[in-house]
């Protein structure tokens, strides 16, 4: 199995709500560390598993949506506890819709909200 991944850091808010988490549950900021990785049995014409720009354009994008941002605040997270957990689920599905990739197996996004803590959520495509 093949496996090419890129990583983006951003600064984004939430507070976290259903529970007393005390001083999560206000606005607070995390650096986000993000890294997408995907996963293949097959290289294409050209060695590759998936052209690297791509990945990254289509991270970026993802990456603007939520910089600078109150989680919370956004409609995918409508009115969810806006967890790690659940943040690498709503990125790794929106990936999945844009990376369309014959030869991609799997999808996965980890993210990270500080330096010890982590989630990730893993797709498997289907399509190889």
């Amino acid at each position: 199995m093949y496996a090419v991944a890129i990583t983006r850091d951003f600064i984004a808010q939430h507070h976290l709500i259903g529970g007393d988490w005390g001083e999560e549950n206000q606005d607070h900021s995390h650096h986000y560390k993000l890294e997408l990785r995907v996963e293949g049995e097959k290289l294409d014409q050209h060695g590759f598993l998936v052209d690297i720009t791509l990945l990254e354009s289509q991270l970026d994008a993802l990456v603007r949506r939520y910089a600078g941002h109150t989680l919370n605040e956004l409609p995918e997270f409508g009115g969810l506890n806006p967890s790690i957990e659940r943040f690498a689920f709503i990125l790794c599905d929106v990936l999945a819709a844009r990376l369309t990739i014959p030869v991609v197996r799997t999808i996965t996004v980890t993210i990270w909200e500080n330096d010890t803590a982590w989630a990730s959520h893993r797709l498997i495509t289907h399509r190889a």
